[in-house]
C-alpha cells in the first residue's frame, strides 16, 4: 500500500480491527519513509454474473428488477415484505454461490419462480403466466393443477 502522503511504497500495518457490524476491517498503517500514520479500510467486494438475456444481450444484475418482480406478482397478495426480502435474499446468494460470470436470465426466472411456488400459489400462477407466456385456459388449468398437488414440486418445464 503507498503512502498517501509522499508515495512511498514501504508501509506496514501498525493495528488492525473489525468495526462494529463486522462487514469491513479498519488498518492503521505507517509510512517508513516520512513516519506518517493514516487509516485504509478493507472490505469484501462481491461481484454479481452478468445476465444473458434470451436475446444474447448481456446486462448487469439488478437486485431491484427482482423486487419489481415479485411486488407485481403478489401484489394485493398476504406475503409480508420480509418474506420477499429473504426470498430475494435466497436468489442472490444462489447465483454468487455458483462462482460465474454470467448467468441466464432463465435461470434467475427459475429461481423466481421456486420462491414465489413457496410464498403464495396465488402469485406463482401470475409469474408463471408471462413467463412462461400462457396462451389459453388450459396452461392456467395446468399451473393450478400442479400448485394443487402438496406433494410434488412445481413443474419447472418451460
Amino acid at each position: 500500500m503507498k503512502c498517501p502522503f509522499c508515495n512511498a511504497d514501504d508501509t506496514n500495518v501498525v493495528d488492525s480491527r473489525v468495526s462494529e457490524d463486522g462487514h469491513k476491517i479498519r488498518r492503521r498503517r505507517r509510512c517508513h519513509a516520512c513516519d506518517k500514520r493514516f487509516t485504509t479500510y478493507e472490505t469484501v467486494e462481491l461481484r454479481m454474473p452478468q445476465v444473458v438475456k434470451h436475446d444474447g444481450s448481456r446486462t448487469e444484475f439488478d437486485r431491484n428488477k427482482l423486487l419489481i418482480g415479485f411486488k407485481r406478482a403478489l401484489h394485493k397478495r398476504p406475503v409480508p415484505t420480509g418474506h420477499v426480502d429473504a426470498a430475494i435474499d435466497r436468489i442472490v446468494q444462489k447465483l454468487l454461490a455458483l462462482g460465474e460470470r454470467e448467468v441466464t436470465s432463465r435461470s434467475i426466472g427459475e429461481s423466481v419462480m421456486e420462491e414465489l411456488y413457496r410464498l403464495d400459489h396465488v402469485a406463482y400462477i401470475r409469474f408463471a403466466s408471462v413467463y412462461k407466456s400462457f396462451q389459453g385456459v388450459d396452461d392456467f388449468r395446468d399451473a393450478i393443477k400442479a400448485v394443487q398437488k402438496p406433494d410434488q414440486k412445481h413443474d419447472k418445464k418451460s
